[in-house]
């Protein structure tokens, strides 16, 4: 548990790029939110692997968002009825279920559509509030940080020699 502290606090610490820390977290954004034996779960599995992102806050996210879908599935199940259910939309969801692919997907389901797309609704802000935040953090609040005597204790803690273990 400490060595999993350290290693995030040393990806915030470090000078990586905070987008790659913020796509990380977009992706487990859609993960955590969606059902997780859907089958476009995968396919953002195979991205996070592929893609250059930090797999610790991929993880981190993903727990927290997965927690969170329990308290917004109502308006995940409500939000894809409502999509679903789109006079507007009827022929392509009819057309769309014609074919052996889309009805894998579980695109049907109003859980399945309604998180699908309360997490693409979603990712854009937190994309852009997490480059945000690690961009303040590293100009104005690490450097303050380690002149408190709260970071003083911690340097003397086990935790931050597992942090300066990891260098």
């Amino acid at each position: 548990m400490l060595s999993a502290i350290a290693k995030l606090l040393k990806v915030l610490n470090s000078d990586d790029n905070p987008a790659q820390v913020a796509l990380a977290l977009v992706f487990a954004l859609i993960m955590g939110l969606t059902p997780l034996m859907s089958p476009h779960n995968i396919l953002i599995l195979l991205l996070v692997l592929v893609i250059r992102v930090n797999l610790s806050f991929f993880i981190l996210g993903f727990a927290l968002f997965s927690g969170l879908a329990y308290a917004l599935d109502p308006i995940s199940v409500r939000l894809g009825a409502d999509i679903l259910q789109a006079a507007s939309l009827e022929g392509l969801w009819t057309s769309l279920y014609q074919s052996s692919f889309w009805r894998f997907m579980a695109y049907n389901n109003t859980l399945v559509m309604g998180s699908f797309c309360l997490s693409l609704i979603l990712a854009l802000p937190i994309y852009w509030a997490a480059v945000w935040a690690i961009t303040r953090y590293r100009e104005k609040v690490r450097a303050k940080l380690a002149q408190t005597r709260l970071m003083l204790f911690v340097k003397s803690t086990r935790l931050f020699e597992l942090y300066n273990a990891l260098n």
